[in-house]
């Protein structure tokens, strides 16, 4: 076998014994002592009563370099983008610029309360205000809600808003059209709102088929949710047209705006004949994504949606102070506790305030090469089912390598022994076996040399040594795990043997 190319390789020294923080426990170990106590010792017996926990569930007794080193060792052991390049496509894991953080945690914004009076939280306001502002103006749109707490809530906001549009003119409508390179959440939110969803087919470039579109568009149909550029990385050239087709039977388009790391700054959505669309916070505007949340989904309508907005809204009062409007009687209501994370406001804001216009349109236009440089890299090493331009993202298929037994899956988890975390995996499902990269514009070029090496050094084993990908990944500290049963049985603690 011809040796490799120099690449990053995962470094971790593996010791199944480290980190075992309960088989190191011994009797009698402790990582504190309190002072003596200078108040009277209260009888918790009599304080907690039945509340009161005897036994501790055989709680580890170790010292405090052991907890110390417990965790710091765990900290190694997870991916982050601190780390390096977090190619997962579609959820555009870009970096979060710690200047974020630090506004973020201003003690008059970490530590607002929501039942503050209006007159001592107008900063917060003027937060709300500002970002609804910029948003707006950056989508095209005429109004905002910032409530939506993530993508499928505001998928699940922007429905709510649809139907209470068709009511409002006695005819509610029951289906929803989507393309079938939408986002996964779309038809299961469509459900969740009642609507019937009807799938719409992609033509032999990975867009919407004009034609069909035009064929299963009636009265009966309420919106085509359409996620713009695609799954597939691919904008949908013939957006006008779309449009124009909804539009003349009363329909509206909805857009999923979860990709709009590929548009901000260079075109309005509101400007294409997009009705109402949800921004991704924790994906475009550069707020934490993963590990749970809190994310912030916002969504931005046209003026003949505003009357349907959640409430409360903020509003300049005439004497020029903000503050919230609640009455508003065809408000679909309240679908978040108070007005949304803030916490993730303020991030976006900053980050956007520091970029400004020309930032904001040089890291869209960065996230578009860097995602073309990959391809570019890749080509002729892995399948690349359309040949449309990409946008953002690019999707390639196992095609070439399942010829020698080895999958999409398998590709990802050998990845990981070359220091990458994987990209999105079987996803979209137009693509059998897709590979989805996504780089944004955080990775340099170094940075994306090393993945391309790395994808391209797999693709060369899987020629001459498949079993060694098959069997990946061989760096980490558990061998490649059964995802069904980890998923269905899932073991939450440790249990004493």
């Amino acid at each position: 076998m011809k040796p490799r190319p120099t690449i990053r390789k995962a470094t971790t020294h593996v010791n199944q014994n480290e980190g075992l923080i309960f088989e190191k426990s011994s009797a009698g170990k402790a990582a504190w002592r309190l002072p003596p106590l200078d108040v009277p010792e209260v009888d918790t017996a009599k304080l907690l009563g039945s509340a009161e926990r005897k036994d501790l569930g055989h709680m580890p007794e170790v010292s405090e370099i052991e907890i110390i080193r417990h965790f710091t060792r765990m900290s190694t052991w997870n991916y982050a983008i601190d780390l390096g390049m977090y190619p997962l496509g579609s959820c555009t894991m870009k970096y979060n610029p710690r200047v974020n953080e630090v506004v973020s945690r201003l003690d008059g914004l970490a530590n607002g309360h929501p039942y503050q009076p209006e007159r001592v939280s107008q900063g917060a306001l003027r937060i709300l205000k500002t970002l609804s502002d910029c948003l707006i103006e950056i989508t095209g749109m005429d109004a905002i809600t910032l409530q939506p707490a993530a993508g499928a809530h505001g998928e699940f906001t922007g429905l709510l808003l649809v139907r209470a549009h068709h009511q409002s003119k006695g005819h509610a409508r029951k289906k929803i059209l989507i393309p079938d390179s939408a986002h996964g959440t779309n038809p299961a939110t469509a459900a969740t709102v009642g609507y019937a969803v009807e799938n719409l087919k992609s033509n032999s470039q990975g867009m919407v088929d004009v034609a069909a579109l035009a064929s299963q568009m009636n009265e009966d149909v309420a919106a085509l949710m359409l996620t713009n550029p695609n799954t597939l990385g691919v904008f949908e050239q013939e957006i006008h047209k779309i449009a124009d087709i909804m539009h003349a039977k009363g329909g509206l388009l909805y857009m999923d705006g979860a990709n709009m790391n590929a548009l901000v700054g260079k075109v309005r959505p509101g400007d294409f004949g997009v009705d109402l669309m949800h921004l991704n916070l924790h994906k475009t505007f550069s707020t934490p994504h993963g590990g749970g949340g809190p994310g912030s989904g916002p969504v931005a309508v046209k003026k003949i949606l505003e009357p349907y907005l959640p409430t409360p809204v903020v509003i300049t009062k005439p004497d020029g102070a903000l503050g919230f409007e609640y009455t508003r009687p065809q408000s679909v209501g309240r679908v978040r506790a108070f007005y949304g994370n803030f916490g993730m406001f303020v991030r976006a804001l900053a980050y956007t305030l520091a970029n400004g216009p020309d930032g904001l349109r040089q890291t869209t236009e960065d996230a578009v090469l860097n995602a073309n440089y990959i391809r570019k890299g890749l080509e002729g090493a892995y399948d690349l089912p359309y040949a449309t331009p990409s946008m953002h993202e690019v999707v390639f298929s196992d095609k070439l390598q399942a010829k020698k037994g080895v999958k999409t899956m398998d590709i990802a988890k050998r990845l990981i022994d070359y220091g990458f975390h994987p990209y999105t995996t079987a996803f979209p499902l137009i693509v059998p076996g897709a590979l989805m990269i996504e780089p944004t514009e955080s990775e340099s070029k170094e940075e994306m040399d090393l993945f391309i090496d790395a994808m391209k050094s797999i693709a060369e084993e899987v020629e001459e040594d498949p079993e060694m990908v098959l069997a990946a990944p061989h760096t980490t500290r558990v061998s490649r795990l059964d995802e069904v049963a980890a998923a269905r049985k899932p073991v939450l603690r440790w249990k004493p043997s």
